[in-house]
């Protein structure tokens, strides 16, 4: 099969799907301009689908050059025959092209090595051929026995079979090791513990390795040995001849050479598998945070909280530009408390902010309860428990020095705080995402993998939502389709700009074509320009709109949209000569000119009143906002001082394979008290109604 035929067949797709797509990423396409404006082409492929074709397109091209490689260095050995051709060109990993080169590679100093240059090559050419019983002294035999101990160690079809019986029936073990100190018992199910290779979920393999890394356990993997001997005899043995040498022989290969090679792939695979899916975690569960429904058009009073070093406060009018900062010291006394309520009052009377932002790092249930208090006398203001995740890594970055040189840095924290409420994906990536604490395991994993695919979440994300040219920040700007540092500098410096035709002027054609139909200009000299409406589609969008008797200065009006909710986009598709999903897209763009994709989602809770883990009974019922989802179940903010865990065995009531099948990061969620932890101020929830 041609690389083409493999993708295809991988993901299930068309070939002409998969050629379309590597054709259109070889000019220099972006996956979110193949994904937005290249439907009709790919066949409504997304962005992540595009992205694995990309993908598997580069293993694929370095597979083959491997295989070549091998089949060239086997050939200069003069040992490349039909058999070998055969196994390199069914060798579909770059695992098993190894398995095959493994007999043929230069050997450092082994037994077998010493035994062939002592002369027993043509003792152990007999002991194989199985022809005739063989005499020789005890040690000819053992030597004899190294050399053949390596050829089955080298031999890709029983290192085949064994791979593939561990991996059926082998188990991956852990026991604690003798004298290891795990103060916290972070380990402490792992002391004695074994799962099935086939079954054993990623998150406890990454545990698992953590422990042995920390040298507080011993992980193994094993098999019943004896079952798996005996297959291997049946390759090797043939008959009676030399039978009891030969058995001894694959004793010999199995336990000192193939078992503990093998192991050490399972357990590189189960490593590698693992991490595969906690990076995935880390994307749905950043996808989600950015995506989050932002609060529009709301004035905010941020507050940092802290104990010592007293609240930061940083008061933001509804487009986020700040008006003031103030930090407070409440809970250093009853004279500082008085003095803090006092100046939040006076601000609160001054600005008449929407909402009060609190970070819900420490102090902040303390901060909480004196908010709730003071704003019973403010009955048009509510507040919100924001996520503080990475704003003191913000608050300490170059960008943020820039943007605030004059604040100090813990009340640039404040500023980000109030910011990620009104409009959290601008905000966040200013932030890398690995300091958001959205997952699980962040350090175990690949970093320069973590960071790939998380980049990809954010460039998918900003890309859908679109950015305003004028007002969209540097940090913003980057993750736009096609965009360069050096052209987001030009476009900085031709602000205003009042029409999508002067970045034309501005940016190379490559650039302009992947970038512009996700710039945005609400207020420009064009309508269109406010809408996700491709430049390449205006000629058809005036069209459609003329030939159906409307004008596009209406573009906003009610009478506008409810005209286009009679079109049928099929018919005029194809009367105008366009792509269906094109006139599909075009239409929706007009019928919601600039809609951000968030707008449909939860909006964050606001509050009036504090809650205390004395308030929760059994079986009461809450709402609350998902803030973590990992393998074993998702942790929800219901206003405590810690988020309740709804276990992965309480949300739903059936079996449940993977959370985040059920639930993501940031959404609004109604669930049920199931355990209460007084002692230690733990909460366990549940998201299926209690039986009466």
């Amino acid at each position: 099969m041609t690389i083409t035929e493999k993708i295809a067949r991988s993901m299930g797709l068309k070939e002409e799907q998969v050629d379309t797509v590597l054709k259109l990423l070889d000019e220099g396409a972006t996956i979110p301009f193949i994904a937005r404006y290249r439907k009709e082409m790919t066949g409504r492929l997304d962005e992540d689908q595009i992205r694995e074709i990309g993908q598997v397109h580069a293993y694929q091209l370095n597979l083959t050059e491997r295989r070549e490689a091998v089949s060239r260095l086997i050939e200069e050995k003069g040992m490349l025959d039909d058999n070998v051709k055969a196994a390199l060109e069914a060798a579909d990993t770059l695992a098993a092209v190894e398995d095959v080169y493994r007999p043929f590679k230069e050997k450092r100093k082994t037994k077998a090595t010493e035994a062939i240059a002592k002369g027993y090559g043509p003792l152990a050419e007999q002991i194989r051929a199985q022809k005739e019983p063989v005499q020789a002294d005890p040690e000819a035999l053992e030597q004899a026995g190294f050399i053949i101990a390596e050829e089955l160690s080298d031999d890709a079809g029983i290192r085949k079979l064994v791979r593939e019986s561990l991996e059926k029936n082998g188990f991956i073990a852990s026991k604690k090791k003798k004298d290891a100190v795990d103060e916290k018992g972070t380990y402490e199910m792992y002391y004695e513990f074994s799962d099935p290779i086939r079954k054993v979920p990623g998150y406890r393999v990454l545990a698992m390795e953590r422990g042995e890394k920390e040298k507080v356990l011993t992980v193994s993997v094993s098999m019943d040995a004896e079952d798996l001997e005996q297959q291997v005899r049946k390759l090797v043995i043939h008959g009676d001849v030399n039978r009891q040498l030969l058995e001894n022989i694959v004793h010999d290969a199995l336990t000192r050479l193939i078992l503990p090679s093998v192991r050490r792939e399972i357990r590189s695979s189960l490593r590698e598998k693992a991490c595969e899916t906690a990076i995935h975690g880390f994307s749905v569960n950043l996808e989600n945070i950015l995506m989050t429904r932002p609060l529009r058009g709301k004035s905010v009073l941020a507050w940092d909280p802290g104990y010592g070093h007293g609240c930061k406060l940083a008061m933001l009018d509804e487009n986020g530009g700040l008006m003031t900062t103030e930090v407070v010291y409440p809970f250093r006394g009853k004279g500082d408390e008085a003095r803090a309520e006092a100046r939040t009052r006076q601000l609160l009377d001054q600005y008449h902010p929407d909402l009060v932002v609190i970070g819900n790092g420490t102090a902040s249930r303390e901060s909480e309860a004196l908010i709730a208090r003071i704003i019973r006398d403010y009955p048009k203001i509510s507040y919100v428990i924001g996520s503080e995740a990475g704003a003191s890594v913000y608050s300490a970055s170059p960008l943020a020095k820039e943007e605030f040189p004059d604040l100090a840095v813990e009340t640039r924290s404040a500023v980000s705080i109030g910011r990620r409420v009104q409009d959290p994906l601008s905000e966040l990536v200013k932030i890398d995402p690995q300091s958001l604490g959205i997952g699980e395991y962040q350090h175990d994993v690949p970093q320069k993998q973590l960071k790939e695919a998380l980049d990809f979440v954010t460039d998918k994300a900003v890309n859908r939502v679109g950015v305003n040219v004028n007002t969209g920040s540097p940090s913003l700007m980057k993750h736009v389709s096609g965009l360069t540092k050096p052209q987001i500098a030009k476009i900085i410096k031709a602000r205003p700009v009042s029409s999508r035709r002067e970045l034309a002027d501005i940016l190379p054609a490559k650039a302009y074509e992947q970038s512009v139909g996700f710039l945005r200009i609400p207020d420009g000299s064009e309508p269109l320009d406010a809408t996700g409406i491709h430049p390449e589609s205006y000629d058809f969008a005036r069209r459609f709109v003329a030939d159906n008797g409307l004008d596009l200065k209406d573009l906003r009006s009610q009478a506008f949209k409810e005209a286009l909710k009679k079109i049928n986009p099929v018919r005029e598709a194809r009367r105008l000569g366009v792509g269906t999903d094109t006139m599909i897209d075009i239409i929706r763009e007009l019928r919601n000119p600039g809609l951000d994709p968030r707008d449909s989602l939860d909006a964050p809770i606001l509050k009036k009143d504090v809650l205390s883990i004395e308030d929760l009974h059994q079986n009461m019922e809450l709402q609350g906002t998902i803030r973590n989802v990992t393998s074993f179940g998702a942790f929800v903010d219901i206003g405590l001082h810690d988020d309740g865990l709804v276990h992965i065995s309480r949300m739903a009531d059936h079996f449940v394979r993977d959370p985040k099948d059920v639930v993501h990061t940031g959404q609004i969620v109604k669930v049920w008290v199931s355990d209460i932890d007084l002692k230690r101020g733990r909460v366990g929830l549940s998201l299926v109604a209690p039986k009466h």
